[in-house]
């Protein structure tokens, strides 16, 4: 039955995906605006047909361009993200001669970058000129994927890009959670998770065709409160403050608690001057 099922979605999935290509290729060529808002409610009947149902917490920037910054736990990722707003990935340069996926990906304009010192300023530029015609990006900082329940360390190298400005503001920088919060109708567990997260060198295909096979999925993308470099005093700080974000909210949908941030404390009063004595 499981393999009659993911045979099922595969076919639906072609059905809809070949005839909508050309349509985004054309769009994209000709600069229109669907080209950014096609792969939203395509990727929506995505997640439909894979039976993925995404909630969302809090609000994505909507405040000019911005620098999503999330945890990267599989393939999924993208569709996932890309049912809530008009997003491009920042991705390593090899997705891009994949067949087939890379075609997608060049389709939802991604940026591909390559893992060199010599090409970093030329990504950069690249990466900013988007942003300055308005687009969004999606940064995973952690360089690769993860096993879903932790957030690897992040590359303060890939925040180069907040320390530049756009139209004299400091761009806006918003952290990103993703969670698999369900698997079949029951919490996600470590068992589950493997069935969601692509970790390592493991072939896509039979990720994919094992996903395929599972039953229905949730998962958990929450929205952080947006920051700019401006509120740290260096881009590492900035790094790290995204980091523990995305932490706390992946922390919350594995143990189903509130996300526990610290309090802001007022600032102390300001006490009258001692008077001196005469």
């Amino acid at each position: 039955m499981a393999t009659i099922r993911a045979w099922s979605i595969a076919f639906l999935f072609l059905v809809w995906t070949l005839p909508l290509m050309p349509v985004q290729l054309v769009m994209a060529a000709l600069g229109l605006r669907g080209a950014a808002w096609l792969p939203v409610y395509y990727h929506r009947v995505v997640c439909y047909l894979l039976g993925v149902q995404v909630e969302v917490r809090g609000t994505p920037n909507g405040d000019g361009p911005t620098l999503f910054a999330s945890n990267h736990v599989s393939w999924l990722d993208i569709p996932v993200l890309s049912t809530v707003a008009p997003l491009s990935f920042i991705a390593k340069y090899e997705i891009a001669g994949w067949p087939f996926f890379g075609w997608l990906a060049r389709l939802q304009r991604s940026v591909f970058i390559e893992r060199k010192a010599r090409r970093t300023a030329d990504h950069r530029d690249e990466m900013m000129v988007r942003l300055e015609k308005g687009d969004n990006l999606v940064l995973f900082p952690e360089g690769t994927s993860g096993d879903g329940i932790h957030v690897l360390a992040y590359k303060s190298a890939f925040f180069a890009l907040a320390e530049r400005r756009i139209d004299g503001r400091p761009l806006v920088v918003q952290p990103v959670s993703i969670a698999l919060s369900h698997l079949d109708q029951m919490p996600a567990g470590r068992r589950s998770m493997s069935v969601y997260a692509w970790v390592g060198d493991q072939d896509l295909l039979p990720h994919l065709w094992r996903f395929l096979k599972s039953g229905p999925t949730r998962v958990v993308v929450e929205f952080h409160p947006p920051v700019t470099i401006a509120e740290f005093r260096t881009r590492k700080d900035l790094c790290a403050h995204c980091r523990l974000e995305t932490m706390r909210g992946v922390d919350s949908v594995l143990t189903g608690r509130p996300i526990d941030r610290p309090v802001p404390q007022p600032p102390a009063p300001m006490l009258p001057p001692i008077a001196e004595a005469a």
